[in-house]
């Protein structure tokens, strides 16, 4: 690895599929740019290929405001998030409905 790399892992998950890729990256890489090259449509051709172009992004479980601009450092893991299927505050207010329902 020369110098002008570095090594950062690029994690994607559904519930029944895990990926991650391990890159090289230049540095100055932002965390958009290692998720572009880790290619993940291709490893999750059952979603479209635009789920990777928005989507939030983390780095070791802590969200990152600006993506497209905060270059990446040695070992970072960014992960890519899938959105919500239901919010929070509904699915609490589901289970409490649930609850009451059987008391």
């Amino acid at each position: 690895m020369a110098d002008s790399e570095l090594k950062v892992e690029v994690a994607f998950a559904l519930p029944h599929k895990q990926r991650i890729v391990a890159l090289a990256v230049p540095k100055g890489t932002t965390a958009r740019q290692a998720v572009e090259m880790a290619d993940l449509p291709s490893l999750f051709q059952e979603l479209p290929s635009e789920t990777f172009l928005e989507a939030p992004l983390g780095i070791f479980g802590k969200a990152i405001r600006h993506p497209d601009k905060e270059p990446l450092r040695e070992g970072d893991r960014v992960e890519v998030y899938r959105p919500l299927q239901i919010d929070p505050k509904a699915a609490r207010l589901e289970r409490a409905k649930r609850q009451a329902k059987g008391q």
